[in-house]
């Protein structure tokens, strides 16, 4: 299905758009959801969250054997809870680390007394599978593997077909932060053999911030009974409670949760995962291009860049100094995102939320106008 106006939404609020990895432009629609009051126990709520929670399996191809937990919090909540709900006492998680969420994971394994094998590339790098393959063949104390599908520290796109394959092959259970590319990119979770993957409403489903949640193997929920390091994130008595009640242990973010079941509706509507990733690499394909043509460079290559958030390179020109331009730009009515790299000083600008292609046209000649402004030539000249 088309949606009106998919080549350019802009602002329907007179708000900037958020060209950022999450929180991001949403649309008039899924604001209007949280204009309403509901009791946690009231029927309506009730039967918007059974309708998220079949939903949310199905963007998966998770069929009958994965449920989804939800986890009142941001997105490191469900990263948190399923690194500390299925990963037991006697565990260990080879982590792969090639950006700020990896080694975040690593961070947490560390805080709940779980061991860990870090195997740690540049940011602009994806794991290497020949390495990922000779640490798990010779370490059979590894039980799980960890991996983050796109690294939005980057954007890279991580090649987690060949990291499931490794997994599947030494018998090793696979946990996925999906945080970036679920919604956009096509994730099986049978086929992958994954036992759980974590996301949130507030990336490429274009939800708000204030839930996430795990996709996770009906069969290791169970086995995860006792497991969890905290009350709040074990996901094993978070899904018992809603099977057994319909209800949430602790109080839901309920308005967040209309606003996820008016995005999802949205969602549906826009074909899932088809119609948004189409969307999403278009606007990257726009985006990238453009900005090539200002003298800008990505940070990487074609092959490695996921259509959610790109990196370039900082210019090296002396009149051009990222506040100025971050302030021009969101006078204009564009937010960008600072860099977090180790790697490269660098920018990011990303290319989810409600907008189109004609958004991304906006931008550029936002970036054009606010350089002009600052006084920075352009093209810019190639970097060494």
């Amino acid at each position: 299905m088309t949606l009106p106006g998919q080549n350019r939404f802009g602002s329907e609020t007179g708000d900037p758009l958020l060209l950022t990895p999450g929180p991001l432009t949403t649309s008039k629609a899924v604001k209007a959801a949280m204009l309403h009051d509901w009791g946690s126990r009231d029927p309506v709520f009730l039967a918007l969250n059974r309708d998220i929670l079949a939903w949310l399996p199905e963007i998966v191809a998770g069929g009958a054997d994965y449920v989804a937990v939800p986890v009142q919090g941001s997105g490191t909540f469900a990263v948190e809870a399923m690194l500390t709900s299925l990963v037991p006492p006697g565990g260990r998680v080879l982590v792969l680390v090639n950006g700020a969420y990896g080694a975040r994971a690593r961070r947490i394994l560390e805080i709940a007394h779980r061991a860990s094998v870090v195997h740690q590339t540049p940011e602009d790098t994806p794991p290497d599978p020949p390495a990922v393959a000779r640490l798990l063949a010779g370490d059979p104390a590894i039980s799980h593997v960890f991996a983050v599908h796109c690294e939005t520290t980057s954007g890279i796109l991580n090649p987690l077909a060949e990291i499931a394959s490794l997994a599947a092959r030494h018998g090793r259970s696979l946990l996925v932060d999906a945080m970036s590319s679920f919604g956009a990119l096509p994730l099986d979770a049978p086929a992958l053999g994954c036992t759980a993957i974590a996301a949130s409403a507030n990336k490429c489903l274009e939800g708000v911030p204030g839930l996430a949640f795990v996709i996770c193997e009906k069969r290791a929920l169970v086995a995860a009974k006792g497991t969890a390091t905290t009350l709040t994130l074990d996901l094993e008595d978070q899904w018992r409670a809603l099977e057994s009640t319909g209800q949430y242990r602790f109080t839901p973010p309920i308005h967040v949760i209309a606003a996820l079941h008016r995005a999802l509706e949205e969602f549906r509507a826009e074909d899932g995962v088809a119609g948004r990733g189409r969307r999403y690499a278009e606007n990257c394909r726009v985006l990238t291009e453009g900005m090539r043509r200002l003298g800008f460079r990505p940070l990487l290559a074609g092959a490695l860049q996921a259509p959610i958030i790109v990196t370039f390179h900082m210019p090296r020109d002396p009149q051009f100094i990222f506040q100025r331009f971050y302030d021009g730009l969101k006078a204009r009515g564009f937010v960008i995102y600072p860099g977090k790299l180790t790697v490269a000083e660098s920018f990011r600008i990303g290319c989810i939320g409600r907008i189109g292609p004609g958004d991304i046209r906006a931008a550029l000649a936002a970036v054009e106008a606010v350089l002009a402004e600052m006084g920075v030539a352009l093209p810019l000249p190639a970097a060494a």
